[in-house]
């Protein structure tokens, strides 16, 4: 499980050292094997361990491809689906278009999701986060999914 929120650093090539805590996951769900795609919902990027990729790869492709809306959802994430490999130090070297589509700079935010994490830039993560936290205010109307939920 991918869990809690982490301020890294990308280097001027595109590296990016993955915490140690996250690491480990990585290393042994997948032997450091990582597909990273986009998120079609938010200017972020989606880190999934290999094995958890290819389940999810091929609910993706079961989808009905004639309706529009899906066939669209599935050119934008299998089409940037990009298998990576943690390096010896720990790091990825992530492609300049994955960077260009989350606006990813120096600073970035790393965010566990469980089975997957988040990798966001720093300046849009916390805008996100400040709107989320403004949604979900006293008068905001929960779904009723989170209404079943005893936290």
């Amino acid at each position: 499980m991918f869990r809690g929120v982490q301020h890294i650093n990308m280097d001027a090539k595109g590296r990016l050292a993955m915490p140690a805590r996250q690491r480990e996951p990585l290393h042994s769900q997948s032997d450091g094997q990582v597909v990273i795609t986009i998120d079609t919902q938010a200017a972020c990027l989606v880190i999934y361990p290999l094995p958890e990729w290819e389940r999810i790869e091929k609910d993706i492709q079961n989808l009905p491809a004639l309706k529009p809306a899906v066939k669209r959802f599935q050119r934008l994430v299998l089409g940037y689906a990009t298998d990576l490999e943690l390096d010896g130090n720990g790091r990825l070297l992530l492609p300049q278009p994955l960077r260009d589509y989350a606006q990813l700079d120096k600073k970035l935010v790393l965010v566990g999701q469980g089975n997957k994490l988040e990798l966001w830039s720093e300046a849009l993560w916390f805008s996100q986060r400040d709107q989320a936290l403004l949604d979900s205010g006293p008068e905001a109307e929960l779904p009723a999914e989170l209404m079943s939920l005893t936290l």
